[in-house]
């Protein structure tokens, strides 16, 4: 798969002596949904602006499309939207009227069936009419959506757009943003719900500190570094654990009587069978067993504290 959006080397440190990015090499494939994770101050947003043309790079090269975001701004711009984080809207504004503004800044052409087809699937085609100051903050962010789409860009940049809504519109936004993907858009989206990436990355790129740890498959980053937990709840309570089984490295819980035993969810060799018959031998008798794997969000806090 070809990339849409390159990125060499890029570097930026202001003034002050911050280094907010430190060689950081990029390539955002066409058509995929890309999901930025890291904490607050990590680079996250200062890539974003740089990509779009809104700070300059230190060092380092973007290039957009085969355009580079400096050399050839206009041409590089006008292939990005940019959904940004905080809601700024001309309060007295008219829906419609946002977007065929918004269109008219990149030099289209109004065009009365596009904007109508973006309202519909964003459903906002009965608030076209409404002042964006009469609109809940779900609808206001809907409408910024609509107008980063507005001069039909082939990449889109999500700067936290579900902050601040409830669970249920949040789901909502997924489905607008799998739909803008089957539309053939390149999403990148920052996010510090970790949820959000596992239910519609394709990838997911860690950065922290200014650097960026990994971008791998978001389905082969949970097999390779992904984890199990196996919950072993007991008839009767321990004093302690058994010699026997000190080979398992084994938590135990005095309150709820349960053993804890972590292994790797794509390891050849759980050392599960072995566990039950050494316990057997032990005269422990269990209760119940359940088992976790590791989400999204475990496997980010490992990385982020390992990186600490």
């Amino acid at each position: 798969m070809s990339s849409i959006v390159s990125i060499q080397n890029l570097s930026k440190q202001y003034a002050g002596g911050f280094q907010a990015l430190k060689n950081v090499d990029l390539e955002i494939r066409e058509g995929e949904i890309l999901a930025l994770l890291g904490p607050n101050g990590a680079g996250k947003t200062t890539l974003i602006s740089i990509i779009c043309g809104l700070v300059n790079a230190s060092s380092g090269s973007v290039k957009v499309g085969g355009f580079d975001v400096v050399d050839e701004y206009r041409k590089a711009r006008s292939l990005i939207g940019l959904v940004p984080q905080e809601i700024s809207l001309e309060p007295f504004q008219k829906v419609y009227d946002a977007l065929r503004f918004t269109r008219g800044l990149f030099g289209k052409r109004h065009d009365p069936a596009l904007l109508q087809s973006i309202l519909e699937k964003l459903s906002l085609r009965d608030k076209k009419d409404a002042k964006t100051m009469e609109l809940s903050g779900g609808m206001k962010r809907r409408v910024l959506i609509a107008k980063a789409l507005c001069h039909e860009p082939r990449v889109l940049f999500l700067d936290e757009p579900t902050a601040g809504v409830d669970v249920e519109l949040r789901k909502e936004m997924w489905e607008v943003v799998r739909q803008l993907k089957e539309d053939g858009v390149t999403i990148i989206l920052t996010t510090h719900y970790i949820d959000e990436a596992e239910a519609i990355a394709d990838r997911v790129g860690v950065i922290r500190g200014g650097e960026l740890l990994l971008v791998e498959e978001k389905n082969a980053l949970m097999r390779r570094m992904g984890g199990r937990q196996m919950r072993i709840e007991l008839m009767e309570p321990l004093d302690a654990i058994p010699e026997a089984l000190s080979k398992y490295d084994l938590d135990y819980s005095a309150e709820d009587q349960t053993l804890i035993y972590s292994y790797e969810a794509n390891g050849e060799r759980t050392g599960i069978s072995s566990l039950f018959a050494d316990m057997s031998k032990a005269g422990i008798v269990l209760r119940d067993v359940e088992t976790r794997e590791s989400s999204l969000e475990d496997i980010f806090v490992g990385l982020v504290e390992d990186k600490s």
